[in-house]
Order: C-alpha cells, then structure tokens, then sequence
C-alpha cells in the first residue's frame, strides 16, 4: 500500500514562517485523507504495488472507470510529500552548486528565478501548485491546478510550492502573497 512518510521535522519547526496549525491539519487531515483513499481506491489492485511517481507519471494504466479517482488521489498525495520534503526549519537562502548554476543558466539570475516562481505561484487560479522543474536538461517554473503535476507531461518536479487554501488560509487567510513570500524562509535548497 501507499505510505505517507513522517514530516521530517516537528509541526512546530517551520514557525512563524508556517504555524502549528496550518501544517498539523494539512498534513494529518489533507494528505493523510488523500493516501487512505487511494489505497482504498487501489485495494484489490495490482497497481497498489506500483510506485507512486509510476503511478502518477502514466495513468493510462488505471482502468478507465477508476482513472480520474487515482489521478486525483496519487497526484495530491505525490505532490504533497514532495512539498513536505521542499521544506525545512534550517531552509532559506539561496541554492548552492550546481542547482544555484542551472538556476542561472536558465533564468539568468537566481532573483529572476524566485520573480517568476512566485509569480506562477500567486497566479494560479483557485487550488492548484507552482514547480521548479527539470525538463529535458532545463529548468522551468509552471503551475499547474488541483491535482496535476509536471509528471504528467515528462518533466521532473524538484521544488513545489502548494498554493491551495488549505495550505496557508489558517494562519494567511486570503494573503497567498505573504504565505508564497514565507516559503521563501523554509525552502529546503539540499533537498
């Protein structure tokens, strides 16, 4: 079955940049709701032994009738343990090595790169995630809505942001800027 892994840090450490709160309810209410329905979803399913970047990066094996249910499920709990993993209480700054140098590369400046990550992030309409991506060899900033993910077109997703209300409202209320400036304190550049 699908695991949701242990926070690697307390539901307290990302303070006050992300409070106990908003963190305690997404994880323990939003995601882990996600991974128990998908495995329930998926009981009686060889699929349930696939890994969950297979899963969610090729749907079309999921039988047509159960396809929107799993995509929902796999791609909220694939997108939600990588933005647990972006963060960290020793997180902030800028990337160093060769992450900071393709951030260059491709964006021009690391200040371009955040520019336009929090753009994406403060643009997407409704529920939805902003990525850093690996695409062919290159960076690229997208976001995408609900569930989906940059799996699902080929890209590798290296950094997301959630932008769903759940995610931020309790302690920002409808402040998604400061919530998406925030990040920025807690974004875990190692990982």
């Amino acid at each position: 079955s699908f695991v949701q892994r242990d926070l690697p840090y307390g539901f307290d450490d990302l303070a006050p940049h992300l409070d106990r709160s908003v963190l305690e309810i997404h994880f323990t209410k939003h995601h882990a709701g996600y991974v128990a329905n998908l495995n329930a979803a998926l009981e009686h399913s060889d699929l349930i032994n696939k890994s969950l970047e297979s899963l969610v990066a090729d749907l079309s094996v999921v039988a047509e009738g159960q396809r929107a249910a799993v995509k929902k499920l796999a791609g909220q709990h694939y997108n939600h343990q990588l933005y647990w993993e972006s963060l960290s209480p020793r997180g902030g700054g800028e990337p160093v090595g060769a992450l900071a140098d393709a951030i260059v590369r491709d964006f021009g400046s690391y200040d371009e790169f955040r520019k336009q990550f929090s753009a994406a992030s403060a643009a997407q309409f409704g529920s939805g995630w902003a990525w850093l991506s690996d695409n062919n060899g290159k960076l690229e900033v997208s976001s995408t809505g609900n569930e989906d993910t940059p799996l699902m077109t080929g890209a590798k997703p290296l950094l997301t942001l959630d932008v769903w209300e759940h995610a931020y409202y309790l302690q920002y209320q409808n402040r998604r800027p400061d919530f998406i400036e925030a990040f920025w304190n807690v974004v875990d550049w190692n990982a």
